[in-house]
């Protein structure tokens, strides 16, 4: 069966697959609300050379496990590689077959977040994030997967519906998520996260890394987040009393970071400026952190 949900052209792709599965399965979430209560309005990962890799290689299974709380379970059912066998292959095609036949939403990551949306006599029809980009490939073929090319490294994903938690245990769990290291933590040497990626990023600039497509594709994704973590407070704004007198300083805060982000991406700003807007970026992310800890005290007065 078909998924026929629209993927939005996010520059996280993966969040805009989780906007197309939350679509499917019909759950009435904002976009705001996805990026925060699942926490990746939050997140920054940078490598020590500014690779484009950075949205893509950190540990996602806390993030799915906060992303739970909004009615979606994200599973990595198959990791396959250029020298997977075709009996292997087969078995993940007939996997996922199955569970497009049973209307469940699957997707992938190879270069990019895809939602896999039916499949056709040759193989699995795949979204593509940007309109009138032909990129990523929008068709799998069933058994070479050729459209990936000689290099093959692809995640599968099956996402499924689960109970969503009841709107303020999810809203602590995407603030105990901001807040906690740990939650942000990469699994590959040479990327940091939270208030450490501003550290390496501000050296990788400073060791000539902020001209090329890694420091402008990083600057894309990371302050588009910020941009949904400012709507996010504005909205919590609206549903809890406790967070009104937070919302406008992590409005300002977040949209401020957003728009430092942004212009750190240009390719052409001479690395000194670049250097200034990311200190001015990291001492606002921790300024909104600390309000970010206040309001979740302030909800734990509340209980669950």
């Amino acid at each position: 069966m078909p998924i026929t949900a629209r993927v939005p052209p996010f520059n996280t792709t993966l969040m805009g697959v989780v906007r197309a599965v939350a679509d499917a399965y019909r759950l009435p979430v904002s976009d705001a609300m996805l990026f925060g209560l699942g926490g990746h309005a939050f997140k920054i990962n940078i490598h020590d050379t500014l690779c484009p890799s950075g949205p893509y290689c950190w540990d996602r299974k806390p993030f799915y496990q906060t992303l739970s709380h909004v009615g979606i379970q994200i599973t990595e059912s198959a990791f396959m590689g250029s020298d997977s066998t075709a009996q292997e292959r087969r078995a993940v095609e007939a996997d996922l077959l199955g569970r497009l036949d049973r209307g469940e939403p699957c997707g992938l990551v190879n270069l990019e977040y895809q939602l896999i949306t039916g499949s056709d006599e040759t193989g699995f029809l795949t979204s593509q994030p940007w309109p009138g980009i032909d990129f990523p490939p929008g068709h799998l073929t069933f058994g070479s997967w050729q459209e990936m090319g000689a290099e093959i490294h692809v995640t599968f994903l099956t996402f499924a519906r689960v109970r969503p938690a009841p709107f303020l245990t999810a809203v602590k769990a995407s603030l105990r998520w901001a807040l906690d290291p740990n939650e942000h933590a990469s699994h590959e040497n040479g990327y940091h996260s939270g208030l450490a990626a501003y550290d390496a990023w501000i050296k990788a600039v400073e060791d000539g890394y902020g001209g090329g497509h890694g420091n402008w594709w990083n600057g894309q994704v990371w302050s588009e987040c910020r941009r949904f973590a400012a709507r996010y407070a504005r909205e919590l704004a609206e549903a809890l009393p406790e967070a009104a007198p937070y919302a406008a300083d992590l409005e300002t805060g977040y949209l401020a970071i957003a728009d430092n982000l942004a212009r750190v991406s240009d390719k052409a700003l001479p690395a000194e400026e670049k250097v200034g807007r990311l200190r001015e970026a990291r001492s606002r992310e921790t300024a909104c952190l600390e309000r970010l800890s206040r309001l979740l005290e302030d909800l734990n007065q509340r209980g669950s």
